[in-house]
């Protein structure tokens, strides 16, 4: 029943690939293709659902890499990174800014549609060639102790993992460099980290994922 179908868009620039990416869903009886799209900005404008998965590549014009992660997640989408690039950075990159699986484009289209089901299941999917780069980066769980953050600070961590620069970070807070730069010195503080290596890894080991901005 079409009630009951995933809905999925696909983001990626290439044509060829976008086409084929969306044949592949489309061919699938429990799927639902929502806007494909070569661009974040294009997707936002033309979609029709709300909430669903969105398979989306990395290397896109305007907004791209974890920034276009950052901008899917707060539409209020799932976000399955499809991308030709699979070092550690990337993924764990994607993955810190809220996306919810990572797989190279060298993976099978039955791979796809497990990993797209999965996700809009709730659950996570990265793929087994780059699985390493995400356990990597979990060595020891911190021995289960947990540091408080606030929600502004839990934030600002999420886009410091993500890649963003200070400036950055301010404008899409809407804040100054300054108080960007006081948050940071109070993660610091609470986590022991100090510099943003350590702090990218420390957000992917309390799976620290961008929370959009409510105005109040």
């Amino acid at each position: 029943m079409a009630a009951t179908r995933i809905p999925v868009g696909v983001i990626e620039d290439h044509p060829l690939y976008r086409a084929a990416v969306a044949q592949l869903l489309a061919d699938a009886p429990d799927i639902e293709v929502d806007a494909v799209a070569g661009s974040v900005a294009q997707f936002a404008a033309h979609r029709q659902n709300s909430a669903g998965v969105v398979v989306l590549d990395l290397c896109l014009p305007g907004v791209q890499g974890s920034s276009a992660v950052v901008e899917v997640v707060a539409m209020g989408h799932r976000v399955l990174v499809l991308s030709a690039y699979s070092g550690r950075a990337e993924v764990l990159g994607a993955m810190a800014a809220g996306a919810r699986g990572y797989m190279s484009k060298d993976s099978d289209g039955a791979e796809i549609l497990h990993a797209v089901r999965r996700i809009a299941g709730g659950n996570s999917y990265v793929s087994p060639m780059l699985a390493a780069h995400v356990l990597d980066a979990i060595p020891g769980k911190d021995n289960g102790m947990v540091i408080e953050l606030s929600a502004r600070e839990r934030q600002v961590l999420s886009l410091v993992a993500a890649g963003e620069r200070d400036q950055d970070i301010a404008e899409a807070l809407d804040i100054s460099i300054r108080t960007v730069r006081s948050y940071l010195d109070r993660i610091r503080d609470k986590t022991g980290q100090r510099r943003r290596p350590e702090l990218t890894r420390y957000a992917i080991e309390k799976g620290v994922a961008y929370v959009p901005v409510v105005p109040v």
